[in-house]
């Protein structure tokens, strides 16, 4: 725009309040504030109850706390016109709905951009309170009840849905109650190419109950379109999906059966350490100093870390260590084998060496074998649907993680859900269509 061409200036434009019905008549500019007294623009003298024509009887004072202009709070002072029927004798008001809903303290334009920043922008209710100069339970309420309005209350929200996500999330860390929640998300943008994951919904604890209650109350259109539950290790989310959704596939995702195994690995050095020295690991042993090492893929160990290794596997006090190592080694090699038939093969192969014996020494391996046996149509079906993971479950509670300090905690679950939803919800699209 090197010659741009300029009209007259329009302060009610500018100032966003010929949306609103209204037109600018005066302002007044403070170093903390401004204010733009305001007036309808258009007359209302028709008589609600007989149709007469009413007479002014006056104005009456209506402020809202508007968009800030340039990051300073602003305030419209609007003078309402009262009208009185000579015929009825009823008493009104010129209608200001347009500008805000009745007995809102926000203006429209404020509430939106009030939702926006918490959606878009990501920011806190008392930053925004702290823009438009009001109290922190005025611009909450206004936010929380507008992205109701405009954003969870919308049937379309959960069409399309194929993939979901379940896991548990701590909400709160301190106090009493229940401290967890169910987390139920879709993972179809991810698995089709066309987003990211978007949570769907939040339910107060963690059971296999709360999972199966919240299906249950899902229309049968949607149930009947979920192909795939993507899950961590709890049996309680496995038989909750089995009851509601016969038809889909339960897959426990690769996360989980690595972090299984790694846990696996950490016992039995853990195990050893005690077993040969008689206390805790410290500085200085050479199990203690493995640590990092022992978790770490073959195919990224530096020659550093690789003569580590020997040099702990070389005693044959760490003959069990070794195994389960070997153990873990190769469920990470199956999942970043670069061939899903052959991944699967090679994890079908460590799950079934696990079932068919495991010396009674190797009691890390033999818990494993147990688990991985119980879960391992759940575990194999990762690679009949690739792209099927619950890392951007993973990753949406991080998210939530970030929401809670952004937010210095949360009392309210009811508060927390709709920010939650608001925040992670894939709404930013919506509200803005050049986000992603």
């Amino acid at each position: 725009m090197s010659q741009p061409t300029f009209t007259a200036p329009d302060l009610d434009t500018f100032c966003m309040v010929d949306a609103l019905g209204l037109t600018v008549t005066g302002q007044h500019l403070e170093p903390e504030r401004a204010v733009l007294q305001c007036r309808v623009r258009e007359d209302d003298p028709w008589c609600r109850s007989c149709g007469g024509e009413g007479i002014p009887k006056g104005t009456v004072l209506r402020k809202l706390a508007h968009v800030p202009l340039g990051w300073r709070p602003t305030q419209l002072w609007i003078r309402v016109r009262r009208y009185r029927c000579p015929d009825c004798l009823r008493v009104w008001r010129q209608d200001t709905t347009d500008a805000a809903a009745p007995r809102a303290k926000l203006s429209r334009h404020a509430v939106l951009w009030a939702l926006k920043s918490v959606v878009i922008g990501r920011m806190s209710i008392a930053r925004l309170a702290a823009g438009l100069d009001c109290s922190w339970h005025t611009v909450n309420d206004a936010v929380l009840a507008a992205g109701r309005q405009l954003l969870l209350e919308d049937p379309r929200r959960f069409d399309g849905v194929a993939v979901i996500g379940v896991d548990e999330h701590c909400w709160r860390h301190t106090g009493h109650g229940s401290h967890y929640v169910t987390v139920i998300i879709d993972l179809t943008p991810v698995r089709d190419g066309t987003g990211p994951a978007r949570l769907l919904d939040m339910v107060e604890g963690r059971s296999k109950a709360v999972f199966a209650t919240w299906l249950g109350t899902q229309s049968q259109g949607f149930r009947a379109g979920v192909e795939v539950v993507a899950m961590d290790g709890f049996s309680g989310f496995k038989t909750a999906a089995a009851e509601e959704l016969p038809e889909a596939t339960a897959v426990m995702d690769p996360f989980h059966v690595v972090a299984l195994a790694g846990d696996a690995l950490d016992q039995a050095r853990q195990r050893i350490q005690r077993e040969t020295t008689g206390r805790r690991g410290r500085s200085g042993d050479p199990l203690y100093g493995a640590r990092k090492t022992l978790r770490t893929g073959v195919d990224l160990l530096t020659p550093g870390q690789g003569s580590k290794l020997d040099r702990v596997f070389g005693s044959d006090e760490h003959v069990e260590l070794e195994a389960t190592w070997s153990v873990y080694q190769k469920v990470v090699a199956a999942y970043r084998c670069g061939s899903k038939p052959a991944g699967n093969a090679m994890l079908a192969e460590v799950i079934d060496s696990l079932h068919r014996g495991v010396p009674a020494k190797l009691v890390e391996l033999k818990k494993l074998g147990r688990t991985l046996n119980r879960r391992a149509v759940d575990i194999l079906a990762y690679f009949d649907r690739p792209g099927t993971s619950n890392g951007p479950t993973e990753a949406i509670n991080g998210r939530l993680e970030h929401l809670r300090g952004t937010a210095l905690g949360f009392r309210n679950l009811a508060n927390y859900v709709t920010r939650a939803l608001l925040d992670t919800g894939g709404f930013r699209p919506l509200l803005h269509p050049h986000l992603r």
